[in-house]
């Protein structure tokens, strides 16, 4: 039996499940794309369904929403006996996705990747309840290419999207970024005197995500001298885990270097930097996009389809970014910074080009999307 819309489907947006989520490159635009749903309907009942020992069981009460978990984890690419369990714990989130779904009743499923995103869509397919997918990289993950066929729409982030989609599906609208990141007020020597810094010397901002990149802080911790000869000023975000204590240590002594596991005004940070380093997931690409802001790009390696090397190139092949191979970091990085921070025309040609990337009003448009796949053909009522 599916529960798919009955004849008295409304023509707005009144009850929308949203799921996924893992890391903070998953829950960021999932929030930004409820938070925009709210604000076009404001009575609309919004729920998530995530992964019942990830961070999104905090985050998104902590936005204001509600959220059930799954037990759901990924494939084990390495230890192939230890699938079984993984199955064992698809098969029981299906069942309770599907529990979910039929007291719930929603007129529409979005999925934003991670763990709980494939079980609770296609339960709501096998259910009747329109699906829309939300692919932020550049080759899509194994998951989103098999609910595919089923999904009203897929909303993306790069051109050429039609090798994994069908065509007739894709709605090109970018990544949602956080919106506070493009408010800041500050000038650039303003962020940087905020900071600490000395607002008439480069800045460059290295970020490793919430939990540290252990080679970008290994390479880092054992470069500092090079990377702040000639006066360059570093602001690290080393994350609390992979490498944060050394990476404390390291800077000790260094007047010109700031080492914090966390940035509590990204906006800041992003404003005042002169050249960024960052790892290359698609919500963080996005942000630099839209701040057009000149990057060294360090792709993890330790990610599905190596999907952030992917990222990367899309970027490198339009002279928007620069990498550098992971395994190649503690050689590479110190070197190629210091290229860049000497190049000012250099860093502009970067920026102009990866601003001319950024796709604008991403959760608006994501919204639009929504609408056309879950409401009548007719024009909804807002």
């Amino acid at each position: 039996m599916t529960q798919s819309s009955d004849k008295n489907t409304p023509d707005r947006l009144q009850r929308v499940l949203i799921s996924g989520g893992g890391t903070g490159g998953h829950i960021f635009p999932a929030i930004s794309i409820a938070n925009a749903i709210r604000r076009r309907y404001p009575d609309a009942d919004i729920r998530f369904v995530g992964a019942a020992d990830r961070m999104e069981m905090e985050r998104v009460p902590a936005a204001g929403y509600p959220i059930e978990g799954l037990t759901v984890s990924g494939f084990d690419r390495h230890n192939p006996l230890r699938n079984i369990k993984v199955v064992w714990r698809l098969i029981k989130s299906m069942r309770r996705a599907r529990r979910i779904i039929r007291d719930f009743r929603p007129q529409i499923a979005i999925g934003v990747g991670g763990y709980a995103s494939g079980a609770t869509l296609k339960a709501a397919q096998k259910l009747g309840v329109p699906t829309l997918i939300q692919e932020q990289n550049s080759y899509a993950g194994v998951t989103n290419k098999l609910l595919a066929a089923k999904a009203r729409r897929i909303c993306v982030a790069y051109e050429g999207m039609e090798r994994f989609f069908p065509a007739e599906s894709i709605v090109m609208t970018g990544n949602p970024v956080r919106a506070s990141l493009l408010d800041c007020p500050m000038t650039q020597p303003e962020a940087k005197s905020a900071l600490g810094f000395d607002p008439q010397r480069p800045l460059v901002l290295i970020v490793g995500g919430s939990l540290g990149a252990r080679t970008i802080n290994r390479a880092v911790a054992q470069s500092l001298d090079a990377l702040t000869d000639g006066g360059t000023q570093l602001l690290w975000q080393t994350g609390k885990t992979y490498g944060a204590d050394e990476a404390a240590r390291a800077a000790e002594g260094h007047a010109d270097v700031k080492a914090t596991p966390f940035i509590d005004r990204m906006d800041i940070a992003y404003r005042a930097a002169d050249l960024v380093v960052s790892r290359a997931g698609a919500g963080s690409i996005s942000e630099l996009q839209l701040l057009a802001k000149p990057v060294i790009l360090i792709p993890s390696p330790n990610v599905a389809e190596d999907h952030q090397r992917k990222n990367a190139l899309a970027l490198v092949e339009r002279d928007a970014a620069v990498m550098v191979a992971d395994d190649e970091c503690c050689e590479k990085l110190a070197p190629t910074v210091a290229a860049l921070i000497a190049d000012p025309a250099r860093r502009g040609r970067l920026s102009v080009a990866i601003a001319g990337m950024a796709l604008r009003d991403s959760d608006e448009k994501i919204v639009d999307a929504v609408e056309e796949a879950a409401l009548p053909a007719d024009e909804p009522d807002k």
